[in-house]
Order: C-alpha cells, then structure tokens, then sequence
C-alpha cells in the first residue's frame, strides 16, 4: 500500500508542478516515447534473465505491493511452535516429534498454527533441521555450518529478483535516450517547415529523455529496493529459526531457546518478553 501512495506523490507531485509552471500536461502524453522506452527495457530484461528469474520477479512485486508478511505476528506463532517443538522433544523424547515433522499438515501441534503451515519453504525448512536433531548424527558446530550455507543460498537466490529489476532501473535512462535521438531523427525531417510543428516535435523527443529518467529513479528504482527490504526481511526470520535450534542443539531450555530467537528480531518488530510468554501460554 505505501507503494501505491509513493508512486501517487511522485506523479502528483512532477504533474502538479509541471502544471503550475504554466505547462501543458497533455504535452508529456507521449505514447511512441513510452513504447520505445518499456518495451526496449522489457527486452532486456527478458533478454539478461533466466525463466526462473521472471517468474520472482512478478511474485515479488506482488509480495512488495501487498507488504512484508513477516510481521510480529508471524515472529510469535514461529517462536511458540518451536518452543512446543522442543517442548515435547524435551519431555518425551526426540523421536516422539518424528510423526509431527514426516507429516506437519496432519499433526496436532503445527495445525494450531495455519500462517507457519501454509508457507511450505517455512515448514520444509523447520522440518528438515528438526529431523537431523532427531538423527543425532551431527555437532553443533556442523549444523550451524549448513545452515549458514543453505541460507546464504536461499538469501542470494531471494535477491536476485531485486537485482533483476534494479538493472532494469539503471538501463531506463538510456532507453529515455535512445527515444529522443529517435525523435530529433524525425524532428529533422521538419527542418525548414511551419517553427510550431518543429518546436512540438523537439518537445516530443525530449519527453523520452523525461519519461526515462521519471521511471528508472520514480517507480523501478525504489520498487527493486523495496523488493529487496521484503528479501531482508524473510532472511532475518529464517535466522531466528536457526538461532533458536542451535540454542536448543546446545543445550539450553526452550524457554532460553526462544529467547535467543526474539533477540535477534528487528526492534520494529521484536515482541516483549512479557508478550512472548503470554502468546505461548495462550497457544499451549
């Protein structure tokens, strides 16, 4: 939503003061000029970027206009259900969690928690390191190792969308460019005829020059950096994840372990300790 209001302020604001400098709005309606500057970048874009690419970059400008899920909301039913996780494994022993990680959406403990079990990059990601604690085969030191490699992959692979994008955003100007030397080509052809229609052309190429600067530094630009804030964003909930198991894997209590995973949250978001203990009292 703030997008959206942005994108508003920076076309009111240009318009208005275009229009209060006494020119003539319909002036800058220059279709030919959008054509060559969207679609000369959207070929590019297609051009430098692999299927897979494409298709994160539509889900993330989605994601980016809808506005970060990973909110303390989110943060709270993450660290109740790892908390009731070790809990459970504390009391019963590991392999009593075995049937809740081989099936999360049939198990008692995940379903009291629809916004974790619905996002299978979550669960698989919970899942798969609960399962190696369940093996008992690996160190501390070890796990801490992969996962520091698996989210170093899964943050770099979250960011290239953003970078896509950002690309794109740097290459606007000089596509805004290439439209008003083509213009100023057409523009020469009138050399020598009626100075209103010479004039009118000449506006008409340096609205390409306009237009690709106005979306690379008005709406591409700050988009892909929004993009990139939701890619921070999931990368800092996926460490709290990781936080809170290496605790456990160390030996701490779940109550500790929790602990360290509030503790590495955004302030912005970052849950009192008071409410954390409430949230898993309630949940319990």
């Amino acid at each position: 939503m703030l997008i959206i209001i942005g994108f508003i302020i920076v076309l009111a604001c240009v318009a208005g003061g275009f229009v209060l400098s006494h020119g003539e709005l319909m002036a800058l309606w220059q279709p030919f000029e959008l054509l060559i500057i969207g679609g000369a970048a959207f070929g590019a874009f297609v051009t430098a970027n692999p299927a897979s690419v494409l298709k994160g970059v539509v889900k993330n400008v989605l994601g980016a206009l809808k506005g970060s899920k990973y909110k303390k909301a989110l943060y709270l039913d993450l660290l109740s259900l790892v908390y009731d996780m070790l809990q459970k494994s504390r009391k019963e022993g590991m392999m009593s969690i075995e049937s809740d990680i081989d099936d999360p959406h049939q198990s008692p403990l995940f379903s009291k928690y629809p916004t974790i079990v619905n996002d299978h990059h979550i669960i698989d990601f919970i899942c798969d390191y609960f399962r190696l604690m369940v093996g008992g085969t690996m160190n501390p030191f070890e796990l801490e190792n992969l996962m520091d490699m698996e989210l170093a992959a899964h943050h770099e692979e979250a960011e290239m969308p953003a970078q896509a994008v950002t690309r794109v955003s740097d290459g606007l100007p000089g596509f805004g460019i290439v439209a008003a030397v083509l213009g100023i080509v057409i523009t020469m052809s009138f050399i020598g005829g009626d100075p209103a229609i010479l004039g009118h052309h000449v506006a008409a190429a340096l609205v390409g020059t306009f237009l690709g600067i106005l979306l690379a530094y008005g709406f591409v630009g700050p988009l892909a950096t929004a993009m990139e804030h939701v890619a921070r964003e999931e990368a800092k909930f996926y460490q709290c994840i990781k936080v809170c198991l290496l605790a456990a894997v160390n030996g701490y209590s779940p109550q500790v372990a929790v602990e360290f995973g509030r503790k590495v949250m955004y302030s912005t978001i970052r849950p009192s300790f008071s409410e954390l203990e409430e949230h898993v009292k309630n949940k319990g």
